[in-house]
Order: structure tokens, then sequence, then C-alpha cells
């Protein structure tokens, strides 16, 4: 191995023992940003789930750990490791990680503004990590009650959440394009609190039992279906994709997808985007929700 490599190894040992002491979980991660340790299970014909039980290394987050003779452990039996992954959902900080993407066309910065605003909620201050790509992962600590699941685009395109079962690329962590690193002014804070408007915000609904609404319920409905269209009509340049795959989404997910394709295709057409273009929107909204386009 490469004298730069073992150095990077020693690197992200140290970072990984050093987050630690603040109470979060890690594992050693390869240049390609995944688990550094092949499953132990690989070459069974027929492998149970397996979450450590067995008592090896190799089960990705599930082997992230607070204890530094196990963590240790884990970066001798990798030795090609440049990185550690830093374990979401866990005590004592049920950390989330709120990823904002740079390498789509979409503004993901300004889709969570927008969020922000309509839903009246504040990112307080918290530890920001600047990835190679010029992205930025934003940590928030949730309830301990309350799982948060890891999710893609579905807040807004462009926004990525890590919650339980996923990780996070630690800041000193070196991978094939580049370093994590804390953004200045950043590295000493804890994770903050996730603002309750934000946290309902990345929970799924709630399923309830399909009942008949009674006829003054209507009026409601409509209501929000125009005030979703309102939305996406009074989109500027730059924010036409985001707001109508977030209004599609909201829309699928309150039962109005389908009766809101239609009304919501004309309020992308007066923004300016093409039927093609709005419709392949409303789509991969339909899709990510779990629908039917």
């Amino acid at each position: 191995m490469a004298t730069t490599d073992r150095q990077a190894t020693t690197l992200a040992l140290a970072h990984a023992l050093s987050a630690a002491e603040r109470g979060l979980a890690v594992i050693p991660l390869s240049r390609t940003k995944l688990p550094a340790l092949r499953s132990p299970h690989r070459d069974d014909p027929a492998p149970a789930p397996c979450h450590g039980e067995c008592g090896r290394p190799g089960h990705g987050v599930y082997d992230a750990s607070t204890d530094p003779a196990r963590i240790r452990e884990l970066f001798a039996a990798a030795p090609w490791a440049t990185g550690y992954g830093i374990a979401c959902g866990l005590p004592p900080h049920h950390l989330i990680g709120v990823d904002l993407d740079t390498t789509s066309e979409t503004d993901s910065p300004t889709a969570l503004r927008e969020l922000a605003l309509r839903h009246l909620f504040t990112i307080p201050p918290t530890v920001v990590v600047l990835t190679p790509s010029g992205g930025r992962h934003l940590w928030l600590s949730g309830p301990p009650d309350v799982v948060v699941p890891n999710s893609a685009g579905r807040l807004a395109p462009g926004i990525d959440i890590r919650g339980a079962g996923g990780y996070l690329v630690g800041p000193g962590s070196r991978t094939r394009h580049g370093a994590y690193t804390a953004a200045p002014g950043t590295d000493h804070l804890a994770p903050a609190a996730c603002p309750p408007a934000l946290l309902r915000l990345l929970l799924p609904p709630p399923r309830r039992p399909h009942r008949p609404a009674p006829a003054h319920a209507h009026a409601a409905t409509d209501a929000h279906g125009r005030g979703l269209v309102q939305f996406v009509r009074s989109a500027h340049e730059g924010q036409r994709n985001t707001r109508l795959f977030w209004a599609a989404c909201r829309a699928y997910e309150d039962g109005l997808g389908a009766a809101l394709v239609d009304p919501l295709v004309e309020a992308a057409l007066d923004t300016g985007l093409t039927e093609r273009e709005a419709r392949a929107t409303i789509a991969s909204a339909a899709r990510l929700t779990g629908h039917r386009p």
C-alpha cells in the first residue's frame, strides 16, 4: 500500500476515534464511500439476514461502534480504509443527515430555504460538512422515540436524508473524489435539534383507513389542492422543477395525486416548462411516493 494511503488510513482512524469520543458510532469506509469490510456471508449459498449477530465484522452500518478498541479492530481488518462513516439514528444524538447535493441541475439550498419559509422553520447553527463535489451535509439531532427513514429526493430534488440504517461520511475522510471537511466554525458544535416542522416532513405520512369523506371535507381538499397548484404557478425560473416535484409529492402523499396531475401540468406550463418536462417530473414524484404515474 502506498505511503499516501497509509497516511490517509491513519488520519481516518484518528478522526473516527475523535468522533467516537463525541458519542458518534463509526465504521471504516473505502475510497468509494462504501463500508470497507465485505460481508462475511458473501459466499454463503443462501445467506440468512444478519445484522452482526454472527459476531464477525462486515455488516456495514451495523458494525458501527463508539468503543475505541472495537474501532481499532475494524480499521486493522481494513488497512485500505481512507475514511469513516458515522451511523445515523443511534443514541445519544439520533443523528439525522440532510445531504444537499450539487451534482444535479437542482438548487438544493434554495429548495431547503423555500421549504423553511413555507413550513415556518429555521435550521439552527449545527455541524456542516463540505463534500468534494461542493455539496453540504447538515447534522441534526432527532428525538429518541422517532425513527427517521432514509430518503432520496423525497423532501425536494437534490435533498437526500440519512436516517436510521444510514450513515454520513465523516469529516477528515478521503475518497476518490477528494476530502470531506468540516465547514469553518462548525466543527466544535453538537448536532442541533431538528426543528419539529422539518421533522414532520421527514416522517412518512400515517396510514389511515379509507373512509368516504363527508361533504364538508371536499372543500378543504379542494383548498389544499388549489394551494399546491398556486405554489407551482408562482415559481420563478430556477425553481420550477423543484416546486413542481415537491407539490406533486405532497399531492400523491395526501391522496390527491391523480386528481391534480392536469392542474399541476397547467400551472407548470404557465411558468415556462414544457408539457413533457412537467409530466416527467410529476411521474418521478409518483414513483418516489409509491404510486403509479
